[in-house]
């Protein structure tokens, strides 16, 4: 098994935190993987993205360039990533952020107004996390279990506080699945 994720949007919007959240649920599951940031020089609303591929052997390449799994959080990002996504692949759109329309058919296309609904929902900002959410709901990449640990790992404990905020953000997203 080897897959390929990219997240991608703006500076600010948790792609990163999203991705290195998917890296180490993964790592706990025993999966090898690679977790490559990339991002602008503008610390918020600059471009950003991160490459996250898993896989049962060490991980060759950490760049994805061909995404088997696309998280797009804004109109640039699908607009530069959407044509590199895999044949059969599966796009994940916030479509609060991003209203753009696509031809493809040869990929499974999933919009959802993740920045509405979290912010609807008390988990202001956390759009990230529900958009991860539907992913993992969508591809059991990794266990529940193990991203709940990921994140008691990964926020500092002066944030502890954001941990239940940011699971309620992720089970929206599993929910959404559930809804179809």
């Amino acid at each position: 098994m080897k897959k390929e994720v990219l997240f991608a949007g703006f500076g600010g919007q948790g792609l990163l935190f999203a991705g290195k959240i998917l890296a180490y649920a993964a790592l706990f599951d025993g999966k090898e993987l690679s977790w490559l940031p990339s991002y602008g020089p503008e610390m918020r609303g600059g471009t950003a993205n991160c490459s996250v591929c898993l896989s049962d052997e060490p991980v060759a390449c950490p760049l994805v360039t061909e995404p088997d799994y696309l998280v797009a959080m804004n109109k640039p990002s699908f607009a530069k990533f959407l044509g590199a996504a895999r044949k059969g692949g599966l796009v994940l759109v916030d479509s609060t952020m991003v209203d753009d329309e696509t031809t493809r058919e040869d990929v499974k296309m999933i919009r959802l107004p993740a920045t509405e609904v979290t912010g609807q929902n008390g988990c202001e900002g956390m759009a990230n996390m529900m958009l991860l959410g539907r992913l993992l709901a969508e591809t059991k990449l990794v266990t529940r279990e193990a991203v709940e640990y990921a994140l008691h790992q990964v926020i500092p404990p002066k944030r502890a506080h954001l941990i239940e905020a940011n699971l309620r953000a992720l089970q929206l997203g599993v929910a959404s699945a559930a809804a179809v």
